[in-house]
């Protein structure tokens, strides 16, 4: 906790001794706590809520004070995945407010997505009297029993002493730790109950407080330090593997200095892109089941694996008694205990805060003098990127959508907010753009959620109102949440929304193609009779092109990502494009399918049949 936290929290909040409703105590919390917007749909059980928020920001307006605007999605997945946007923006924990039931239930990939990814955010919930809990009452959920098992807490208030100290707890739990999104279920007279407001207290979570305690204050003692540099001083070719906790932790700067200082190159993960700028000499972008080929060799041929804030998940190391092989040690820096050695067995570990143990291992390197000559390595690793650079069918006359996202990015320089559905687009988005700093990097790894990209784009323009933000589509991610079009033209927001149409589930098209003979079930269906065009047209947009002729290209990017308000550009891109790279389901690195434009330095291999066990 900062200085400035612990002197608030010492002062007496203005406010205590005020009598307060239940529901105002926890729109006065969530201003505490720094919300800036809350993202949900109303419904009777939590009515008295939406009531509070509406009295605080008329009160606000009067006293020129800071208000907490509610965004009203089309459903509440959108507004689950807008406050996720938000919250993975800003580094902030969002907030999601909305009725019990069906309102409730409708949140629940939402907050599944967000406890794989480790995002912070708040679902608060609506729910029947307290009296009526347990007898199938109108729109009443088991929300314990739904969220229990894949949220990182769930409380249920029935004690309404314990409203006020439970809101502050969940923001504790929500954005400490290995961060996660914590469910609060608040029946309806629990929010219409009055009580004194005491602007202090939380709840004693012991266990949790003395877990949280141990690894933030883990240091790396100067022996565990001699240990991993007599480690690094062996290596001839080290390499960093970051992932999303990384980014989480808020760890980029530490792992940026630590790697320039002593010429470490560095992969990421799907959801640490942006931990390190991709632009960075020394970056060899992302690695894994649809990463770059140079930066599956830069794996395969390090002899010293820095894990850091990532876990050697299935879509990384998918057979890890392969993946590294030729690395004779790794070592394993992350926050939470259960990722250590849990897939893959490491030689040095550390848990605890990530940028605090860089930071400790950089100063080591110093005091020590450690100065790796790298410079064959380097070398090495420049050949990898030359030799097998990301490449396409270029003389195409289909409009290819690598074309598309190098375009955007020639004219966004790596600085652009960029948020993806799930499918090919979002392996290409992955692949193509660049990202110099963290947080520009909005997608959902490890759930893989369709529907995430133009949701979590408004919730990132919301909490970055300044910011340029693309959602990057396909045409059938885009339809399941495709109402949330008028929530950007509602708000106004200059959100920028790309639909790559390839007519279709492509991803899934391209597993059928490889691995199951051409059988296209239920694939290639029939997006053929939307028009994008009129339902964004008809949704508000302005601006709503398009784009079916290469040669317009750089000029229709250009107008789209210059038109100062809301922007939709629908291309339609060559159907067979594929994702490539690509490592199949039960294969390792040197099985690595490359495409048609990407050498590969194996045998050309060809596909293999997933076992019935291998996932998607």
């Amino acid at each position: 906790m900062s200085d400035t936290m612990k002197m608030k929290r010492l002062a007496a909040h203005p406010l205590a001794g005020t009598t307060m409703t239940g529901a105002q105590m926890i729109v006065q919390v969530l201003a505490d706590e720094g919300t800036t917007a809350i993202f949900g749909y109303s419904g009777g059980a939590i009515l008295p809520t939406y009531d509070a928020v509406f009295l605080f920001n008329q009160e606000q307006a009067a006293r020129g004070g800071q208000q907490m605007p509610l965004i009203v999605p089309a459903n509440e997945q959108g507004a689950g995945f807008m406050a996720a946007g938000y919250a993975r923006a800003s580094g902030r924990v969002g907030v999601c407010l909305v009725t019990s039931g069906p309102g409730a239930t409708n949140t629940v990939t939402p907050v599944r997505d967000s406890m794989a990814d480790s995002v912070p955010m708040l679902v608060i919930c609506g729910q029947v009297p307290t009296s009526a809990i347990g007898t199938d009452a109108f729109q009443e959920a088991p929300v314990p029993a739904l969220m229990g098992s894949i949220a990182k807490h769930i409380f249920l208030v029935t004690d309404p002493n314990q409203l006020e100290a439970t809101v502050r707890t969940a923001f504790e739990i929500a954005r400490t730790g290995r961060p996660g999104p914590v469910v609060i279920d608040v029946p309806k007279d629990v929010q219409n109950w009055s009580g004194t407001f005491k602007g202090e207290g939380v709840l004693p979570i012991p266990g949790y407080r003395k877990r949280l305690f141990a690894v933030t204050h883990a240091a790396v003692e100067d022996d565990e330090a001699a240990e991993f540099f007599d480690m690094l001083r062996e290596a001839k070719r080290p390499l960093i593997y970051a992932g999303g906790g990384v980014v989480n932790s808020g760890a980029s700067g530490p792992l940026t200095d630590f790697a320039a200082e002593f010429g470490i190159p560095v992969v990421t993960t799907l959801m640490g892109i942006g931990a390190f700028d991709t632009t960075h000499r020394l970056s060899m972008r992302m690695l894994g089941m649809h990463g770059a080929a140079f930066a599956n060799y830069a794996v395969e041929d390090c002899d010293f694996l820095m894990t850091i804030g990532a876990r050697f998940d299935d879509r990384v190391a998918g057979v890890p008694a392969k993946f590294a092989r030729n690395a004779k040690r790794i070592a394993h820096l992350d926050i939470d205990r259960a990722e250590i050695n849990k897939v893959k067995r490491v030689q040095w570990s550390h848990v605890g805060q990530i940028g605090d143990a860089l930071k400790t291992l950089l100063a080591f390197g110093r005091r020590e003098g450690f100065r790796p000559d790298l410079s064959a390595w380097h070398a090495e690793l420049d050949e990898l990127r030359r030799t097998y650079a990301m490449n396409y069918d270029r003389a195409s006359e289909a409009i290819q959508p690598y074309y598309v996202i190098e375009e955007i990015n020639r004219q966004t320089r790596g600085e652009a907010i960029i948020a993806t559905g799930v499918g090919q687009h979002q392996m290409w988005a992955a692949q193509y753009f660049d990202f110099k700093r963290p947080r520009l990097w909005l997608t959902s790894g490890s759930m893989g959620t369709m529907g995430f990209g133009l949701p979590a784009a408004i919730g990132a323009q919301i909490a970055n109102p300044g910011a340029l933000v693309i959602d990057i589509d396909g045409d059938a991610s885009i339809r399941m949440n495709i109402g949330e079009l008028e929530t950007v033209t509602t708000y106004d927001l200059p959100v920028k929304v790309v639909v790559l149409n390839n007519y279709g589930d492509g991803m899934v098209k391209q597993w059928q193609k490889l691995f199951f003979k051409g059988r296209l079930s239920a694939s290639d269906k029939s997006l053929y009779k939307k028009d994008f065009i009129k339902a964004a047209q008809a949704d508000g947009f302005g601006y709503a092109v398009r784009l079916d002729r290469k040669a317009d290209v750089p000029r229709v990017v250009e107008e789209f990502i210059r038109h100062p308000g809301p922007a939709f550009l629908e291309v339609i891109i060559d159907r067979d494009a594929g994702v490539y790279p690509m490592v199949g389901p039960g294969q390792a690195y040197d099985e690595m399918i490359t495409g048609d434009f990407i050498p590969s330095r194996n045998a050309k291999v060809e596909p293999k049949t997933p076992g019935p066990s291998e996932m998607f």
